[in-house]
């Protein structure tokens, strides 16, 4: 077992040096990215490092200190490059604000783990350790990047994620070919490439209150709309939503709904500084939720018999399918989205319907439907 080595690298924070460095690439069939970021008091994910690999050493780009990022992002999007990642979403989210869409072709070294039999979201230090036998040390996982300068030990962790990513590739990329599964990759990793699922939309904010389906549809009407002004609030401030509002207060707003100042600051729910900046607004949505027609966003399952049988029908159908291509069951088919076949029937807007899913696991789905 061996652990990180001392790193050679240094900080590319020069616009010459960058540009070497992007040259260096021009043979390489392959960028192996990651990502390096601090996330405490922004809505916004702040770049701090970009670690690069081609078929050579591994280069640390300084985000902080680099006046611009145009040909670094120029040379990452370029499509005769494939684009290595592991777990890309958070990068892909960083890459998609700096430019609105996703570098492509990408090959996800998770999703090509899964597909191989490693189990459901195997994490990067998990599947390096078994497939070279290295022990990364993720101590400083939580380093600041935004620090300058950084340690030699923590651009060596930074190194480590693209090093290893390069070297492992060629070998995963083989083995989905010999189980003809290269085409199942391909595909997942084209669904990565929409950049709406990197935004939150402030419309659609309502989705991440977890506990929405408990209240009724006129608690659930008032709280979707706190929730749109939030994200608005902090997209606009670049701050955390939960330092506008957090979720508790958003339940508890939408549950009493206070309609006026007196009744806001009884409830207790707001610390003084919100509620002298933001206590006209809530009340003023607050008012509006009262007004507007009621609707509801969000629903437990509530199925009959009858339903509740074919649900656990197909959860059979799925086990047994993933049980013999030896995958995930929730990679062929959350939960979530068998109770919309449930629902929808064959129309249910599903992933299990579409590509190498419907062909292996879906169209014996859709026969199990009445």
């Amino acid at each position: 077992m061996s652990q990180i080595p001392a790193a050679p690298h240094a900080l590319i924070a020069d616009p010459e040096a960058l540009s070497r460095t992007i040259e260096s690439w021009a043979p390489s069939p392959f960028l192996a990215l990651d990502t390096e970021f601090i996330r405490v008091d922004t809505y916004y994910p702040r770049l701090c490092l970009v670690q690069v690999r081609g078929q050579r050493e591994a280069a640390l780009i300084d985000a902080v200190s680099l006046p611009a990022l145009d040909s670094l992002l120029d040379a990452l999007y370029a499509p005769d490059k494939v684009k290595l990642f592991h777990a890309a979403g958070q990068d892909l989210e960083i890459l998609v604000r700096l430019r609105g869409a996703v570098p492509q072709p990408i090959f996800d070294t998770q999703i090509a783990a899964t597909l191989l039999g490693y189990g459901d979201q195997l994490g990067y230090a998990g599947l390096i350790e078994r497939r070279l036998g290295v022990v990364l040390d993720k101590s400083l996982s939580r380093t600041d990047w935004s620090r300058r300068p950084l340690r030699p030990a923590e651009l060596a962790y930074a190194a480590a994620d693209v090093e290893h990513l390069a070297e492992i590739y060629p070998a995963l990329q083989d083995e989905l070919v010999a189980r003809g599964r290269i085409a199942w990759l391909a595909e997942d990793c084209v669904r990565l490439c929409d950049p709406a699922q990197y935004r939150t939309e402030p419309a659609d904010a309502w989705r991440r209150l977890r506990g929405l389906s408990r209240l009724s549809p006129r608690e659930q009407t008032i709280a979707a709309a706190i929730a749109h002004w939030r994200e608005e609030e902090a997209q606009r401030r670049d701050r955390p939503r939960k330092w506008i509002v957090d979720d508790d207060a958003v339940y508890r707003l939408a549950q009493r709904q206070p309609q006026t100042r007196t009744a806001l600051e009884s409830l207790a729910v707001l610390p003084p500084k919100t509620l002298e900046r933001h206590g006209e607004s809530l009340l003023a949505l607050i008012d509006s939720g009262l007004k507007a027609p009621e609707q509801r966003y969000a629903m437990d399952d509530e199925f009959g018999d009858a339903d509740k049988r074919l649900l656990k029908a197909l959860q059979a159908h799925v086990a047994a399918r993933a049980a013999a291509l030896e995958l995930p069951a929730s990679y062929l088919a959350p939960r979530a989205d068998l109770a919309k076949l449930v629902r929808d029937r064959g129309d249910a807007d599903v992933n299990v319907l579409r590509g190498w899913r419907r062909e292996v696991c879906g169209a014996g789905l859709l026969e199990l439907l009445p």
